[in-house]
């Protein structure tokens, strides 16, 4: 019987059993020394060593025990003794640590007395330590407005999809038959955002409404002749009445594409005037509806005048609003674009959030971010799938017209539930109740003598705005106010002339009173008050811009205004996508660990999640702690000075950071000629579209074919080509191959010696966290991407953090977290680069996720999870390297945390590519690797530190089936065409077939492995057909009957009539568009792509499919032609 701790005080009662006790415990201790002294020597603690309490948060997040992880050591060939040895042949010598990592003991750590020794606190110390800086925060009654808005989240959706696991671990859905719930969902998003927009086209969200204005305008750029592209005082007209936050996104963004930005004022007597004086170097227009004092303008002779001067008419606006205004779309903006937080999802202090961006059909190829679009499976059965130019990044580099790789997919998805829930009715009536409390303040603040704004279109003896009123006052009166506002813990907005308040759904006839009790000093409100009481309830906007058109008329947004219909739809579409609550998700470079329950906790709590972001620093203390915090330790795990939690997403970081890198130089002197970025050939596509976006000049690095190391004379020539001109390089580790390059210090050495920066990409920092130091390789900047690495939930596509991490000599160019600081005559704050992102703080409310996986971790922790996953990486790369070829590994026959699978040379004998791999892993209930990415027709498997060795074996015991399958093919055996892998995946509808006349039986179909019969996730739909989703355009909720139409006939060749209903509208012509994979996955056409063995090929084929676009486009015009001539065809 096994002792308990509780019993080893009765051992001091008999001297025997004591004695044998410390005898024991004395051989432990000397055989460990032992075995410790005669290890080889590294510079590396073995972490298998060292025993971690057992409530330690860190054998929990690990999946193998100690007693697998020694079998795992011994099976990898050669086999090892300890996890040290593994790291001494994975990770160079010369950047290894030289002493384990620590942390400074924090103010909510130094209590804990495992902490010094290296193991981080256990759960529930965790959450007691976060909500005691949460509770630092001050919750006051809001008003501030500005783009966010109190919400009440409804229970069923807070419940069932923000805290609900199957919601926010998946990934995105480019493995689209085991992700077809949450793409309906976003589909329904999209419809939402389309409808009441009254624009054809709506994506699947963006990061925030200033990063959703800044596509706008850079849309609006590549959409002009080219010879207007290339003028040099090319402008983007924006309204001062814009979000100021925004403005300030904008800023950054026009300086990297050479867009003057003019801040004016369009006022309808000034339109003209304004617009006339630009010529061809006007770009477009972007102005605010409402804007953002509370003015509703006619902006109908606007987006005339601009659109006879060949501009493009962008609308910021809120979708809210639009359900009694008349939409953007029908008054003649071209894009509109905004943030749907308000429909259901807390301010969280800033984030995150799911921007919207709609615009009409001429813009759908350029149209940044992803599209759901609905196609047909192998059976005919509608389906969804990625649609247009989703993550063009990796086939045309630095010349996409967006570096946009994620989304805010779990937050899209909670507001598109939240217009579920409601219907149109109820979102008009809250909409109305909004309003009806705005008119009734604006009133009692009028008779009481306040000079209440009135701008815009006027309605007379009403307010004609929607939720905000703005008072001009003095400058004293407002400090007065002020004052007297923050005594009833009430929040305003102020200006220099203005206080400003909004309403939202949240304020009650309560807070009204509250609101206007403020007042009071200055004037007697009872007359008022007494208007309030009296008020019409039924409050009309003028005839001229009130809203005449329906939304929200697809049966889907009325049928489950019910809780047990909700509660069922949800749940419906949940089982339909598979998730880390199923399987493992092994994507190469994307990181799908554990993201524990503890650390999700924190998000929901009301002290976090209702907090404004432009809350005073009195009011969010807990937040500035917990980001004080964070950034501290972020800076020990990567050897920087500094930290930046501002970017929300991977790509926003390269951008960041590369704008960082540019500010240096310019503050140098050389900032204009000093333009050139380096970047390998097996870069991240994002790396080249965020240095394009920055305002470099991409120069591509070669890599040595047979290694995937860069190529050192190649990168020295660029350097001495380039000298006058080297700003800097971009450089992922380990590499984008899956190993450690061991010449990572030459490189870095080699660009500083010329005068550049190195910016290291962290997608891969899980292989380095505790292992080696991004600073100490010689990096200056590093960006992490807290979705991956720091545990953050990949939300089935968002949302992600990005931040940056530098060196001590750019840590005033970083980006900074208030307005005033851009304008500040510091020249520490003058110097930094302008916002990257709306909030001051980025996604703050997730920040804590990364937090508390630290906290609990501890430094020893995360070294193991470290060394852990570089074990599961090369344990299945051992179980699997005699059925496949592994692209890469180092001189030791190591991979890092990630590996390669070959498949090119399976495809000549088979027939079989990695998308057949991919959909067949589906039939085991798994999601494929990365696809085609960084090499064509490859699959990159990355298992993380998390999953056990149980479920590595089951993964490895699948692919394995698999090749044994494809041997089948290869021996003659099984055809070529119409084999188990050619048709995977399997449904059940599809093996309940009556007419089976198939080379292979049913089970070997459905259940190819034993354990298959007692855990199964079954797919929802066969394979989609991509060429008839392109060909036939849906991007919102297409009615039934007229998808029906479409399958009948000849699947290839039949086109979908275009339904009359706002929910279905589908463009003319055939649109060859591109579908890319993951967040680091290509198109799966590339797997059709030419086998190369040599990055140069692999570049001739990107840099071919650049130059054919203007081909390929004319081509589409024809065969839009073609297809109105009822000849349209199904090419690729």
């Amino acid at each position: 019987m096994m002792r308990s701790s509780r019993n080893l005080p009765r051992l001091a009662s008999s001297s025997a059993p004591l004695g044998r006790y410390r005898t024991c415990t004395h051989l432990k201790k000397r055989k460990r020394n032992l075995t410790t002294q005669n290890a080889p020597k590294t510079n590396f603690e073995d972490t298998a060593a060292v025993h971690p309490p057992r409530d330690a948060f860190c054998l929990r997040h690990i999946g193998p025990s100690a007693a697998d992880q020694n079998r795992m050591l011994r099976q990898i060939n050669p086999s090892y003794t300890g996890l040290s040895d593994l790291i001494a042949d994975t990770v160079p010598a010369d950047i290894r640590q030289k002493s384990p990592l620590t942390f400074e003991a924090t103010e909510s750590l130094k209590e804990s007395r495992r902490y010094s020794k290296g193991y981080g606190v256990p759960e529930y110390t965790a959450l007691k330590k976060l909500f005691t800086m949460a509770s630092k925060n001050k919750l006051n009654l809001n008003f501030q407005g500005c783009g966010y808005y109190g919400t009440l989240v409804p229970n069923v959706i807070q419940r069932n999809v923000l805290e609900n696991p199957g919601w926010y671990t998946s990934y995105t859905p480019y493995q689209a038959e085991i992700s077809q719930g949450r793409m309906e969902s976003l589909l329904n998003f999209q419809t939402m955002v389309s409808d009441l927009t009254a624009l054809p086209i709506a994506n699947a969200s963006l990061l925030d409404e200033g990063t959703a204005a800044a596509e706008a305008m850079a849309l609006s750029l590549s959409s002009l002749p080219l010879s207007r592209q290339k003028r040099q005082r090319k402008t983007f007209l924006v309204s001062s009445m814009c979000h100021p936050q925004t403005i300030n996104v904008l800023k950054s963004r026009a300086e990297g594409l050479g867009i003057e930005l003019w801040i004016v004022n369009l006022e309808e007597d000034r339109w003209s005037n304004a617009i006339q004086k630009q010529g061809d170097d006007l770009i477009g227009v972007l102005v605010q509806y409402p804007d953002t004092f509370g003015a509703v303008q006619d902006y109908q002779p606007l987006a005339k005048i601009v659109h006879e001067s060949g501009g493009t008419f962008c609308v910021a606006t809120d979708l809210l609003a639009l359900t009694m205004l008349k939409p953007p779309g029908e008054f003649g903006a071209d894009i509109a674009v905004g943030s749907s937080q308000r429909l259901g999802v807390p301010m969280g202090y800033g984030g995150p959030h799911a921007a919207f961006f709609a615009c009409s059909e001429q813009y759908k190829r350029k149209i940044p971010g992803r599209i759901i679009g609905v196609s047909k499976d192998r059976l005919g059965n509608p389906a969804f799938r990625l649609a247009l130019q989703t993550r063009e990044q990796h086939i045309r580099r630095e010349k996409a017209t967006s570096n946009i790789c994620t989304a805010q997919a779990l937050l899209a998805n909670m507001s598109a539930f939240y217009a579920i829930y409601h219907g149109a009715a109820g979102l008009r009536n809250i909409a109305q109740r909004i309003r009806r409390h705005a008119c009734r303040v604006s009133q009692a603040l009028e008779y009481a003598g306040f000079d209440v704004e009135k701008r815009g279109v006027q309605v007379e003896n009403s307010f004609s705005g929607f939720d905000t009123i703005s008072l001009k006052v003095i400058p004293e009166v407002r400090e007065d106010i002020k004052q007297k506002a923050l005594q009833k813990g009430v929040s305003l907005r102020y200006t220099e002339t203005r206080i400003v308040m909004s309403i939202d759904e949240t304020h009650t006839d309560h807070d009204i009173r509250t609101l206007l009790s403020c007042f009071s000093a200055f004037e007697t409100l009872s007359p008022g008050l007494q208007r309030i009481d009296n008020a019409n309830s039924l409050v009309k906007t003028g005839n001229t811009l009130t809203r005449k058109s329906p939304f929200l008329s697809h049966p889907t947004f009325s049928k489950y205004q019910s809780e047990t219909e909700l509660l069922r739809y949800i749940n419906h579409l949940q089982a339909k996508d598979l998730s880390l609550v199923h399987s493992m998700v092994p994507l190469g470079s994307c990181t799908m660990k554990l993201n524990a329950t503890a650390e999700m906790i924190p998000v929901s709590w009301p002290l976090l999640s209702s907090l404004h972001p432009f809350s005073s620093d009195d009011q969010s203390k807990g937040y500035r702690v917990m980001d004080e915090q964070l950034r501290s330790l972020l800076e020990s795990i990567t050897g920087m000075d500094a930290v930046s939690l501002q970017p929300n997403s991977g790509a926003q970081g390269e951008f960041a950071g590369l704008k960082v890198i540019k500010k240096f130089h310019e503050v140098q002197g050389s900032g204009q000629k000093r333009n050139v970025c380096l970047i390998p050939l097996s870069a991240h596509g994002t790396n080249p579209a965020s240095a394009a976006m920055a305002g470099m000049r991409v120069v591509p690095i070669k890599c040595d074919s047979k290694t995937g190391n860069l190529d050192l004379l190649d990168l020295q020539a660029k350097c001495e080509e380039h000298k006058e001109e080297l700003a800097a390089i971009m450089v992922t580790y380990p590499s984008t191959f899956g190993v450690f390059e061991p010449k990572i210090k030459e490189v870095c050495r080699i660009v500083h010696e010329y005068g550049g920066q190195v910016y290291m990409d962290g997608a891969n920092m899980n292989a380095q966290i505790g292992v080696c130091k991004p600073a100490e390789i010689g990096a200056d900047v590093c960006h992490l991407n807290l979705h991956k690495t720091f545990c953050i939930p990949h939300g089935g596509g968002g949302p992600g953090v990005g931040p940056i991490a530098v060196k001590r000599h750019l840590q005033r160019h970083l980006p900074r977290a208030k307005t005033t600081d851009l304008t500040s005559k510091d020249p520490a704050k003058a110097s930094s680069i302008p916002p990257v992102s709306s909030a001051p703080y980025g996604s703050a409310s997730i920040l804590p996720i990364s937090l508390a996986y630290i906290m609990m971790m501890g430094p020893a922790g995360l070294r193991l999870g470290t060394s852990v996953a570089l074990l599961n990486a090369n344990y299945m790369m051992a179980r699997l390297q005699d059925h496949y070829t592994i692209l890469h590994s180092n001189d030791n026959g190591r991979c890092a945390h990630e590996f390669i699978l070959d498949i090119r040379k399976l495809q000549g004998k088979s027939g079989i590519e990695a998308i057949d791999i991919a959909k067949r892993l589906q039939d085991f209930g798994f999601h494929a690797p990365t696809m085609s990415w960084p090499v064509p027709n490859t699959l990159m498997i990355e298992p993380t530190e998390s999953e056990t060795k149980e479920e590595l074996d089951r993964y490895c015991d699948a692919l394995i089936s698999i090749r044994q399958e494809i041997a089948q093919i290869e021996n003659g055996e099984q055809p070529r065409e119409g084999n188990v892998l050619k048709m995977a995946p399997h449904t059940q509808q599809d093996l309940l077939r009556s007419d089976w006349e198939r080379p292979y039986s049913r089970e070997a179909a459905a259940y190819p492995l034993q354990w298959l019969r007692e855990k199964k996730f079954w797919p929802s739909v066969t394979r989609i057909d991509d060429a008839f989703g392109d060909t036939n355009l849906f991007c919102t909720c297409p009615p039934v009957e007229s998808f029906a139409q479409a399958t009948e006939g000849d699947a290839e060749n039949d086109l979908v009539p275009a339904p009359e209903s706002a929910q279905a509208r589908l463009p003319s012509g055939e649109d060859s568009a591109i579908d890319i994979e993951t967040d680091e996955e290509t198109d799966e056409s590339l797997d059709k792509a030419p086998d190369t063995e040599s990055d140069e090929e692999l570049e001739e084929i990107d840099e071919g499919i650049v130059e054919d676009e203007a081909a390929e486009i004319g081509e589409a015009v024809k065969e839009e032609a073609e297809e109105e001539k009822g000849e349209g065809r199904n090419k690729e």
